[in-house]
């Protein structure tokens, strides 16, 4: 008889606690539980961060951590859109390169640093308008044989293939062309012509995917570098879905029946086979990227337009995906108070604040709810805070007479004591780092905004490097010698961050969203970004990683004037402003991934 270990390579482990670096198929006994275990593949769609601007009709290329999404239409005026943004496999962050021509129902293929866009609508008519990208900006390239719109596409810039789509019929076309990165040539037609079918593969192996004809289908074809023939029929016929992979393993997701779908069906060269994971957000038109094993959805119609990212993976691996959940509310609701930038999701403080006269009121969270803590000796508003919920800081702001104050008072997990005195007194200030290592830089004095900074080191304040852009309600995160200025207001709210090394502030990457209000927590090289204001109160989240900006989940309830601390992974947001004043706290959990285990059983 063939064993376990002849078969796979591996003995059957014996086991107290199931293991964290086991591969797949990998099987243990589990002393504790008294269970046969392993690790097994299964598929499913989480949640990804959201578009930066919502639209539907995007084109889409890469991979699920290196994808594109550019043009499309996000409503309103202008109706179309020339944005390009790009996904890391976190979040979305805006390139600087936007498409030469505004348009919506393009086709994208390649990759995020070699990428085609071509086709589309530009009111009143389709274009033909074909453009390169090389990971930094776009340039015109040859146009399509004919002005199409929803075409299908695959393949890479140099070696590209479309086909089908809408031109004058809302039958669709059955064109089919392939592209050399500088011009398009005619090649055999669809056997059946279509409107917005889905495309995967290559140039030499690909699948014409669903389509209307005008009604919908459920026809595939393949092309293997000379001629179609036909391939297995999907489940559900559709057309304006997304598609993702290879002529022989791809995956086809939502699209429009008679209703908007979520349904996924993967592709082995043969058949369709309907998967039971559908995507949590039914849509068409959707931009889509990536392999079959590994997928991205993004944007779209449900039919309002939408920013939602979805990510496909069949995988050892349960993603969990990162979210802000409901925590204790605030005692009291209010804005603008100062929270312990350097505590902890389970170990916080919020004092001072507005509720709209100024308080004196201090709260402590211990992960689930909030409890009264020491008064401040001076009530005041517009505040900032540091340090943590035992070594805590509360630095200048609006105090009592609505004066600004230079005053700094220490908090030891009971009380409030008088500390040193800024130089400069001020509100909606930055702060950040601890009671004896702090930052405050920023802020408003009452005449203008600043670019001041002090150091803090337990006792007293001095000058440290001034930043390069004087605002103020910027968010604040880090260190004293590592810290991290955020967005804000001058003249008008700006994205522009900015890093400190102890004594010199340096230019990093621009938010995606500009925003005042808003609050930070984490570190320099690992932070979040989240509520604020930007014309209206703001939910959005952002993640950085010292270098650039992307999307993450929305909070709950938008607002601005908010607390925040903890950190990249567990963060903390409390009180601002609402539409009225906000007694909410939610929690941010970040991206989680763990093993798929399986208890292995006889039956």
């Amino acid at each position: 008889m063939t064993t376990y270990k002849e078969l796979f390579g591996k003995a059957v482990k014996y086991l107290s606690t199931d293991p964290t670096t086991e591969a797949e198929g990998q099987v243990w006994y589990n002393s504790t539980s008294g269970t046969f275990k392993s690790v097994v593949a299964s598929a499913a769609w989480s949640s990804g961060a959201p578009l930066i601007t919502a639209r539907f009709g995007v084109a889409g290329a890469g991979t699920q951590t290196a994808a594109i999404a550019a043009g499309g239409n996000p409503g309103g005026s202008p109706s179309n859109s020339n944005i390009t943004e790009e996904y890391n496999g976190s979040g979305w962050s805006s390139s600087s390169g936007t498409l030469n021509t505004s348009r919506k129902e393009l086709s994208g293929f390649g990759t995020q640093t070699a990428a085609v866009g071509s086709g589309g609508y530009i009111s009143p008519a389709n274009t033909a308008s074909t453009e390169n990208y090389n990971g930094t900006s776009w340039t015109a390239s040859g146009n399509l044989p004919t002005a199409t719109r929803t075409m299908g596409a695959a393949g890479t810039q140099t070696a590209g293939i479309g086909f089908g789509g809408y031109t004058v019929s809302s039958a669709g076309t059955d064109n089919a062309q392939i592209y050399d990165g500088s011009s398009w040539t005619a090649i055999t037609v669809l056997p059946s012509a279509r409107n917005a079918p889905a495309g995967s593969g290559t140039q030499t192996a690909a699948l014409a995917i669903g389509g209307a004809n005008p009604a919908v289908i459920n026809n595939t074809e393949e092309w293997n570098g000379s001629s179609w023939t036909a391939g297995g029929n999907l489940g559900t016929a559709r057309y304006q879905l997304g598609a993702a992979g290879t002529q022989t393993a791809s995956l086809a997701f939502g699209g429009y029946t008679t209703v908007v779908t979520g349904a996924t069906e993967s592709y082995d060269g043969t058949t369709w086979a309907a998967s039971p994971i559908s995507m949590a957000t039914a849509r068409r038109l959707i931009g889509n990227a990536g392999t079959q094993s590994a997928a991205l959805a993004f944007g779209g119609l449900t039919p309002s337009i939408t920013a939602v990212t979805e990510e496909y993976n069949f995988s050892a691996s349960v993603i969990t995906a990162a979210a802000w959940a409901a925590g204790g509310n605030l005692g009291t609701a209010r804005y603008a108070g100062a929270p312990s930038s350097s505590g902890t999701q389970t170990a916080s403080f919020y004092a001072g604040g507005g509720i709209p006269a100024n308080t004196t009121a201090t709260e402590e969270y211990n992960g689930s709810s909030w409890t009264a803590g020491g008064s401040l000796a001076t009530a005041r508003r517009s505040v900032t805070g540091a340090g943590t919920l035992t070594a805590g800081l509360a630095i200048s702001g609006i105090g009592p007479g609505d004066i600004r104050t230079t005053a700094t008072e220490e908090y030891n997990g009971t009380a409030w004591t008088g500390g040193g005195s800024l130089a400069t007194a001020r509100s909606s200030l930055g702060g950040a780092g601890l009671q004896t290592a702090a930052l405050a830089f920023g802020g408003y004095t009452g005449t203008a905004n600043t670019n001041a900074t002090e150091e803090y080191n337990g006792s007293a304040w001095t000058t440290g490097g001034t930043m390069n852009t004087a605002r103020r309600a910027l968010g604040g995160a880090g260190t004293q010698t590592a810290g991290l200025a955020v967005s804000g207001f001058t003249t008008t709210r700006v994205g522009n961050t900015e890093e400190y090394n102890g004594s010199a502030w340096t230019a990093g990457g621009n938010v995606n969203t500009a925003r005042s209000g808003a609050a930070s927590a984490g570190l320099q090289t690992d932070a979040i970004f989240f509520g604020g204001y930007t014309g209206t109160q703001s939910a959005s989240t952002e993640q950085y990683n010292g270098t650039i900006w992307v999307t993450d989940a929305n909070m709950g309830t938008g607002r601005y004037d908010i607390g925040g601390s903890g950190d990249a992974s567990s963060g903390l947001a409390m009180g601002g402003y609402a539409g009225g004043l906000s007694s909410a706290t939610e929690e941010y959990t970040g991206e989680t991934s763990t093993f798929n285990y399986k208890t292995i059983t006889t039956s």
